[in-house]
């Protein structure tokens, strides 16, 4: 008898276009993790409503996020590839979980904080218990494994808590969800201008998203932000241009790769003709992504018929996880 393969979870915010960051950081590591494990991966469109009230473009970008990670490999017949909102049962669980939460927790976690100092004006109870929403679509599907950036541990160490809490109030109903990051270390993938990681939202120009053109493309690499060059032989990289061989290694060929270290180590190294090499690079890696979205968006057709398939993979799988929960919760009176 074959083993049951291990859950994975994990969401995306339909909020700006994917970029090499999404891509590197997260979607890759998905397209390995579908042959692996049973996986659910969410078009997280609740989440969105805590900072984009606004849902006038909302079906727009859920399909675009859909589109991008089909065109990026992920195969809907191997996943459950849903929209959290397709997923009642999020709510009734979410519901629950905010018993369990205090409001002192929720006031100290990172991302709470940072929101409130950047919409002081939009600090609503969503946003105070978005580490709970995100605890029921972790548990909804009693998923072991979430592959999580840096900026969500503290996330997913509340969904151990919380889920631990549940337990032990009621009885051993979910497992307690760990990170996984197939055995890699996580890619951060730096913006073009040296400062910090490629956003969805803040400064387009510095990022490379999979929808750029191939002429943007290669503007944006031509104004990654470089020096003179080195005036000591084997001298250590500044961090802005570590940045820019850090972005080689992702797409470019080892022998490219090796030539400008040498030249680096040398003090022979021309920066103009690396940007251009690295362009080139990029727009052969981007390129063939972008067309496939391109191709997808339009056929409104498919794009329902894989959220349909994906809300009813995700749905079976909530409803039987619910029917324990009120069962441990005492909430079955027939």
């Amino acid at each position: 008898m074959a083993a049951t393969k291990q859950i994975v979870m994990s969401g995306i915010r339909p909020t700006g276009f994917l970029h090499l960051g999404n891509y590197f950081g997260a979607i890759r590591n998905y397209v390995k993790m579908q042959e692996q494990f049973n996986c659910y991966f969410m078009v997280a469109d609740l989440h969105s409503l805590t900072t984009h009230p606004d849902t006038k473009e909302l079906r727009e970008n859920v399909e675009r996020v859909l589109a991008e990670n089909i065109a990026c490999g992920l195969d809907p017949d191997k996943v459950a590839l849903y929209c959290q909102s397709h997923v009642h049962e999020t709510a009734e669980l979410y519901l629950y979980l905010n018993m369990l939460a205090y409001k002192g927790e929720l006031e100290k976690t990172a991302t709470f904080k940072d929101k409130v100092r950047l919409n002081p004006e939009n600090v609503n109870a969503g946003l105070l218990t978005y580490p709970v929403l995100q605890t029921a679509d972790i548990l909804l599907h009693r998923a072991k494994y979430v592959p999580v950036g840096k900026d969500q541990e503290q996330h997913l160490e509340m969904a151990r808590t919380f889920a631990h809490r549940f337990n032990h109030r009621y009885c051993e109903t979910f497992p307690e969800p760990v990170a996984y990051n197939n055995n890699e270390d996580l890619v951060k993938v730096p913006s073009l201008d040296g400062s910090g990681k490629m956003s969805k939202s803040e400064n387009q120009m510095a990022t490379l998203y999979l929808a750029d053109e191939d002429d943007v493309i290669r503007k944006k690499v031509m104004k990654a932000k470089t020096d003179n060059g080195p005036t000591e032989m084997n001298s250590a990289k500044p961090d802005y241009i570590e940045n820019i061989f850090g972005l080689m290694k992702l797409v470019c060929a080892a022998d490219v790769i090796a030539k400008y270290e040498s030249d680096f180590n040398n003090c022979t190294i021309r920066y103009g003709d690396l940007k251009k090499q690295l362009g080139e690079d990029m727009v052969h890696f981007i390129a063939p992504i972008r067309e496939k979205i391109n191709s997808i968006l339009p056929d409104k057709k498919y794009l329902q018929q894989v959220m349909e398939q994906g809300a009813a993979k995700a749905n079976k799988s909530a409803g039987e996880t619910m029917q324990l929960v009120r069962e441990a919760m005492g909430l079955k009176y027939f």
